[in-house]
């Protein structure tokens, strides 16, 4: 059995790496201000702290793909606007 493995090719031009890169940046900050007031006690809710971490995650993730100038959902197939 062959199995395919999904390169990190370019597939985005330098307006769609500067959007995901903003992006990243924005959800990066929001997760970090959401994990502090998690871990400072303010919201008292048993598993609160998955949402900022998910958050964070995907933050993260963005700014890899900025930097990679790739795009998971093209690399998929979709078309994207950026």
């Amino acid at each position: 059995m062959t199995q395919k493995i999904m390169a990190f090719e370019c597939n985005i031009d330098s307006r769609g790496k500067a959007f995901r890169l903003r992006i990243g940046i924005i959800a990066l900050a929001i997760g970090i201000v959401m994990l502090g007031i998690v871990i400072s006690g303010i919201i008292d809710i048993k598993y609160a702290w998955l949402v900022p971490i998910g958050i964070i995650s995907g933050g993260l993730f963005s700014i890899f793909e900025a930097r990679m100038g790739w795009c998971v959902v093209r690399a998929l197939g979709f078309r994207t606007s950026l």
